[in-house]
Parts: C-alpha cells; structure tokens; sequence
C-alpha cells in the first residue's frame, strides 16, 4: 500500500530539501548542554551524529544491542535525525521510571513524538486519552461476559477467512489473514454484530493502522516545525474518519437517543466499548465524528500488535511442529471439562507460553516503555535527562538475558508453563501473559502499562487454541522461519511470508 503524496514544484522541493538541511545543522548544533554528561553509542560529531541516526533507521535493534553491551546498566544516547534519544537499562532505572509520574515521564508524549498522533489519529485522541481508563476498566472487567461473542467471533472469522475445501492443503498470506481475523474478532467487543463482519469498516480499520502508520514515518523524516505543513500532504485520517463515520453515524445516533431518554442504563443497551465510550465521553466528545475517530484509534492499537504476536507465534509453530500435539492435548483436555470460557482459558498454560515466549523472541521491537520527560528528570544516581527528551527502556536486551532466560537466544514453547508449574499457586500467576514484571516487558511495567493487555491475552489465547485443535498447519515446502521485518527500533511479523493450513486431520 502506498500513499498518495501530491507533486511538487522543483523550487518547492529544492526549498523544503534546504529547510530540512538547515535544520538538521541547527538541531545538531543546539543539542542540551545536560545530554553531554550522558555516553553516546555512535559518533558525537555533527555529520558523525547524521549518519548515526541513519542507521539507527535501517538497524536500530541491532545498534541498541550493541550499546547495551558496550554500557552494561549505564544510560547511552543514541542519534535519531533530528534528536537524540537515552537508553537505559537494568532494573534500577525500570524502577524509577515505572514509579515516576505521566508529568514526569509521559507514554503519550513519546507516541506522540514516534507516531504524530496529533495527526495520523486526532488532536483529540491525544489532548483527552480519556479511552485508556475505559480500557483499563470496563473492558477488563467484562471480559468475562463477553466470552462467548469473543469465542464466536474466532471461529467464524478463521472458517471464513481461511475458506478451505475438504482436506486440502491450501497457502494464506499469514499476517494479513491474521489482520482480518484480529480485526473481526476485536470490533465484536468493540462495535457488535453485524458491523464487525462488514468487509468496508473491517478494510477501513486495517488500512486505518497501516496508512497510520506510514504517514508517521514520512512526516518523522522533516523536523518538528515542519510537521503542520507536511502531515496535510501525506496523511488520510481524515478521508478514513469521514468514511469510518458513515458506518457509526446510525449507530451512534440511534444509542444517542436511547441515552438522552433513559440515561446510561436501558433494555437490551449493548455491552460494548462503543458504548462505554458514550458513557463517558463529554462534551466535544460526544459528536459522532470524536467517537469515530476514537474507535479507529483503539484499533490502530489494538489490531497491529495483536495479529503480529499471532503471526509470530504460529510461525515458531509452523517451523517447529513437534509442539503442536502437546498444545492439542492441553486444549482438549482442559475443554473437556470446562468447556470454552476464559476460566478454561486460565488453565491452559501451554497455549499462554507458547504465545509469551513468541512476544519475548520477537515482540515489537528493542524498547518498551518509551516515555518523553515532561521536566528535567533526575534519576537517582544523578543522570539528568533534559525536558523533552525521549527515554526509552532497553526490553529486547532484557528480554535476551541468559543470566533471566536459560539459552535465552533459544525459542523454548513452554519455558513459562514450566516456571508456573515450579512456581505454584499465587506465584506461578505472575508467568502468565499478561502479567507485567521487570523480567518481562512486552506490555510495559507500571502505572502506564498497556491497559488492553487482558482482552489482547484473550483473543490470542481464544484464537491459538482454536487453531490448534481445529486445523493443521506448516510452512510451504522448502520455507524456513520467516525473518522478521525491522525498521529503526521496531520489529514486526514477515508481512510476505505464507502459511499453509487445512482441516484438521484425525
């Protein structure tokens, strides 16, 4: 997918290409004095520093790998095009971030900074991310109840998505498949039947992320006050919130109603995020453009890290089948008692390894916790990272630590259905996915951790055991493990690699 950019005059571009010119000397030449106290990975001269954030665009993982090896559990800095950006590392900094506070260290800001979401998703999804408390709360706490939509969804999506005939093998595109099945499976938690099945929003939602995400990087390739005249040019959001609006306007208007007669409780209300959102929204937010907009953003989130945690894990399945049966076994015999519910959900340790240790290999990408210093932030050995700085918490290196994982390098399905199992009861919870820990970090650690990450766990979980008791599958003949695409410091699944899957052969 491409995005249409207008052309330009020569003399326009020539000018634009003076201006980035000029400013990436002046952002150079006025870096914070307090950024000198901290160790540079990379060269510290002004055309050293440029073709540092150059690579650090084509190799950032590996340049943050290297850094950490070089600075052990001191913080480094590391050049991006325009800025510089802190590593840390070690359990004493994780601390001291996750105990700081959102004016401190804000996850908003650094998205902000990486993703432009001001204008890839709304100035108002970034002023009032009041979606966040909704996702935290009200989604978590009906995940139960909604189960059995969730459980319906899966099963459907993946029948009709992978449309197979009898017993034959047949090639998918793995992760756009997995994008659809996300993408129907989320909104039927989100928006109900039948827009979940709607091949229009489920198009809009998936190219939503996708051009989301492409205008970000475009526009992170200018400086900052260039942003308001570039993002015009290459973003869509609002021709998809335009077109996402179409599909939510009735909706919305009909709930409206229901809302203005009979407040927030009322027969047969539907019990999803849509609605919670209108719940709470307030004034300006209660327009039908704010909650389309709204809607579309908590996909933007939701649906690229879910279908890639699942692509990747039935990747590490399709290269090494030997794990498969075991997951049968665990699925069915834990189905047999307690059927499909989340409590069986609970007990299926290996299903919720298989899926954790894929996320610790392959999350991402080599930072989480990413946070922009609202103030000049100290930590306690005296590191002063100016005001906004972007600081980011070295996960992958942490992640690949031998010293927390053995043979850490190794995909190991079930090394975190062994740790439950050595470590029982209270204990033993706390290796499950969506547990949050100083050893593992792929949905963050602290007060600002990702909020959706018990419904994530669910669905994938939900989907996995289904996959695993319902069809076969392997990579194409003469196929290996697909590498996993990298841009900068993100990580992502083989968006051209292709699975094959049929009917499940007993």
């Amino acid at each position: 997918m491409q995005l249409h950019v207008p052309p330009l005059p020569d003399k326009v571009t020539a000018s634009l290409a003076g201006v980035v010119v000029a400013a990436f000397v002046i952002a150079r030449l006025s870096k914070p004095k307090k950024l000198d106290t901290i160790p540079t990975f990379g060269s510290t001269t002004w055309l050293g520093s440029w073709w540092a954030g150059i690579t650090f665009i084509t190799n950032g993982i590996d340049v943050i790998q290297e850094g950490c090896e070089k600075h052990k559990a001191a913080p480094f800095k590391v050049a991006s095009l325009y800025n510089w950006m802190v590593i840390v590392n070690g359990r004493k900094y994780l601390e001291e971030m996750a105990k700081s506070s959102v004016n401190e260290l804000s996850a908003l800001g650094a998205a902000n900074d990486a993703f432009k979401i001001e204008y890839t998703l709304g100035h108002p999804v970034y002023e009032n991310p009041y979606h966040n408390t909704v996702l935290r709360s009200r989604l978590t706490r009906n995940i139960g109840i909604l189960y059995p939509e969730i459980r319906d969804e899966v099963v459907t999506a993946l029948e009709e998505t992978l449309n197979l005939k009898d017993n034959e093998w047949k090639s998918v595109p793995a992760l756009q498949t997995f994008e659809q099945v996300v993408c129907r499976t989320t909104n039927r938690a989100f928006v109900g039947l039948p827009l979940c099945r709607d091949p229009d929003w489920i198009d809009l939602n998936i190219r939503f992320t996708l051009d989301a995400f492409t205008a970000s990087v475009i526009i992170g390739l200018f400086p900052n006050f260039m942003t308001p005249l570039v993002a015009p040019l290459v973003t869509t959001a609002p021709r998809n919130i335009r077109r996402g609006m179409k599909h939510l306007r009735p909706i919305i208007e009909e709930r409206q109603k229901q809302l203005d007669e009979y407040g927030k409780t009322w027969a047969n209300k539907p019990n999803d995020l849509l609605s919670w959102l209108m719940d709470d929204a307030e004034g300006s937010e209660r327009t039908v453009k704010s909650l389309t907009m709204r809607v579309l953003s908590i996909n933007f989130a939701a649906i690229h890290t879910s279908s890639n945690g699942f692509a990747q894990a039935l990747y590490n399945l399709a290269a090494n089948p030997q794990y498969i049966q075991p997951l049968r076994e665990e699925v069915e015999s834990v189905v047999e008692t307690e059927g499909w519910t989340k409590a069986a959900l609970m007990k299926m340790h290996k299903i919720d390894s298989v899926l954790k240790e894929s996320q610790r290999l392959e999350g991402v990408g080599a930072l989480t916790m990413l946070r922009q210093t609202g103030k000049d932030f100290t930590f306690s050995d005296g590191t002063v990272i100016p005001q906004g700085t972007i600081v980011g918490f070295a996960s992958r290196f942490t992640h690949l630590d031998d010293e927390l994982y053995e043979n850490a390098e190794m995909f190991n399905p079930f090394r975190f259905a062994d740790m439950r199992e050595r470590d029982e009861g209270a204990n033993g919870a706390k290796h499950q996915m969506a547990a949050i820990s100083p050893e593992f970090l792929a949905f963050g650690y602290g007060k600002q951790a990702c909020p959706g990450r018990f419904f994530a766990a669910t669905e994938l979980k939900t989907m996995l055991a289904h996959v695993v008791v319902s069809y076969d599958i392997k990579l194409e003949d003469g196929a290996t493990h697909p590498e996993s695409f990298r841009f900068a410091s993100l990580m992502g699944a083989n968006g051209d690699a292709r699975l094959m899957f049929r009917k499940r052969v007993l």
